[in-house]
């Protein structure tokens, strides 16, 4: 309701107000200039509490310093925001769009460039792009494998782990194999978000990426390569841990915030996160006990970038990317990478900051829960988007239940 509500209210918007040129993100000033008084309708998930509280925080920032006003649309499935984008377009709505920014990655990124839906290059213009860490960390320029070319801007890192009580699970399984055996000593002590829940399906390219005989393989498409050789192996697995899951498998979370839930309900002893900083986050939250800690697997763990982008026919472009510039910042960034915010890494290079602004970081108490750059070790790659829907359809066929 509140996703048609903003639609209408957007729709309103550009029957009252002239079209205006497309800014020139190259032209800084004026960009700000145009986008005082915009109002931006973010699509974003909005499925987790601290992550909605730091999306109003940014948008109370905007509005006071540069007269933007954020509204959040909040989404439970980022195909919601392209699937509306689309129908824009197949109905010849080229301006004044109901959606001006949105919280996106991965399949749903590459659809919308591939539909021509993105406007664009705009990224690498925004003042603070300056510090951005495009050497050592590639994925703020290549999602997904498919190169962002300036259509979207990065504004946090994300690398998989899994976390547990110690206080029941001194000793984690670090493999999809040791995981199996695990969950057949321990049955109903563990379960996954049910794809196509992002989450969840990231937990079936994780595995994947654990069982198959060539991992590299992934990084191509999956019409490119013998998609039944190579996820063989993980069905195989899947038939042998499912039984052994939560509910033996006829029932799932839907999200992340469910499946930790569960866990402070005592329910599982073992999760997955694509935020390192999620279990210390959660313990200041008081959502899990102080005995919680993260751990990655032995053969490493999936990382990836989250990004915003623009609509082609976004009703508030300058207003966008102010707030995109606004989220690269880095005392956005700093406040981002505080567990007791959201804990979520940053994508700012430190080399570029100023003393004042390294020292902010250094300050961050991360939380007893949070591993050190050393222990979560380089990220492996996304693989190709289209790994995504296959596996997460696949899945839903072999073992999916009624949602």
């Amino acid at each position: 309701m509140f996703r048609w509500t903003a639609a209408l209210g957007a729709a309103a918007l550009a029957l009252t107000t002239p079209a205006l040129a497309d800014p020139d993100p190259s032209d800084w000033n004026a960009v700000l200039e145009q986008a005082r008084g915009q109002t931006v309708y973010w699509n974003a998930w909005g499925g987790a509490t601290a992550t909605n509280d730091f999306i109003a925080w940014a948008g109370q920032q905007v509005q006071d310093r540069y007269g933007v006003t954020v509204e959040h649309v909040k989404l439970s499935d980022t195909a919601d925001a392209v699937s509306r984008v689309l129908a824009e377009k197949t109905a010849g709505k080229d301006e004044g769009g109901a959606i001006d920014l949105i919280w996106i990655n991965g399949a749903n990124f590459a659809a919308m460039k591939e539909a021509g839906l993105l406007f664009g290059p705009w990224a690498q213009d925004l003042p603070n792009w300056r510090y951005v860490d495009v050497a050592g960390k590639p994925a703020v320029t290549s999602d997904f494998t498919v190169p962002t070319e300036g259509l979207e801007s990065p504004w946090a890192m994300a690398q998989v782990v899994f976390y547990h009580d110690t206080a029941h699970l001194p000793e984690p399984p670090k493999s999809a194999a040791a995981l199996a055996d695990w969950a057949a000593a321990n049955p109903g002590r563990f379960t996954f978000p049910q794809p196509p829940d992002f989450l969840g399906t990231t937990f079936l390219k994780q595995a994947l990426y654990d069982l198959a005989a060539d991992p590299a393989l992934l990084q191509q498409p999956v019409d490119a390569v013998d998609y039944d050789a190579v996820t063989a192996p993980l069905w195989a697995w899947l038939d042998d841990l499912t039984p052994n899951l939560w509910r033996e498998g006829r029932a799932y979370p839907q999200t992340g915030p469910r499946q930790l839930q569960l866990m402070s309900d005592g329910e599982i002893d073992l999760a997955i996160s694509f935020s390192p900083g999620e279990a210390s986050t959660a313990i200041a939250n008081g959502q899990l006990p102080d005995s919680v800690r993260s751990f990655v697997l032995d053969g490493g763990t999936i990382g990836n970038a989250s990004f915003v982008a623009i609509p082609y026919n976004a009703n508030a472009k300058a207003g966008a990317m102010v707030l995109a510039d606004f989220l690269l910042s880095p005392e956005a960034q700093t406040r981002a990478q505080d567990p007791n915010v959201l804990g979520y890494g940053t994508v700012l290079d430190m080399a570029t900051l100023t003393d004042d602004q390294r020292a902010a970081f250094d300050a961050l108490d991360l939380g007893i829960a949070t591993l050190t750059p050393a222990e979560l070790g380089a990220a492996l790659p996304e693989p190709h988007p289209s790994w995504a829907v296959k596996l997460a359809e696949d899945w839903t066929a072999r073992y999916g239940v009624a949602q």
